[in-house]
């Protein structure tokens, strides 16, 4: 033998695949959100707080998920399903509208999806089959205003600069000599 030595390849390293978690079934966070909203009965509305005990007290983790809980609560006024009386952003407390939430009940059955799809098919009109394209209109752009300042934000003025006043000789200036 010639004195070479046969060394194994290495085998690529396996990576243990993540699995992954199963998605929870149930409601989302806003639908609890308005199912607490609604069951409340307060003139003024279901604070912070008290939806916070609410969620926890239906087995929802509150302290966990207390970032995606803020958040659903300003998506929601954001979209008009919640009003805020009394806050701002995920503070205050928050009341059902009531206008919002019934037209989110009523979806369009398939034949009237359908029936709308048929409205919608265009046919040209007789008068722009000549060929005449109208020119776009132009608009003027306004320009844009500039904010007035309040009065009581005025710029305070600089102290104004003195002038330095130069001195005047006692001497008399000397008349020029006359030849």
């Amino acid at each position: 033998m010639s004195g070479v030595i046969a060394i194994p390849l290495a085998t690529p390293a396996t990576t243990p695949k993540k699995r992954s978690k199963p998605k929870k079934t149930g409601p989302t966070v806003s639908d609890r959100i308005l199912k607490v909203v609604s069951a409340s009965n307060d003139r003024s509305g279901v604070s912070l707080a008290a939806l916070k005990k609410s969620l926890a007290a239906s087995g929802y983790d509150v302290v966990k998920n207390n970032a995606r809980l803020k958040l659903a609560v300003r998506r929601l006024v954001a979209k008009g399903y919640l009003l805020q009386p009394k806050g701002t952003g995920a503070s205050g407390s928050f009341k059902i509208n009531k206008n919002k939430a019934v037209a989110k009940k009523k979806k369009p059955t398939k034949n009237q999806a359908k029936k709308v799809g048929a409205k919608k098919v265009r046919r040209a009109s007789p008068k722009k089959a000549t060929g005449a394209k109208k020119s776009p209109k132009k608009t003027k752009r306004k320009s844009p205003k500039k904010a007035k300042r309040p009065a009581g934000a005025k710029k305070p003025k600089s102290p104004r600069k003195t002038k330095r006043r130069v001195a005047k000789s006692t001497r008399a200036k000397a008349a020029p000599k006359k030849k």
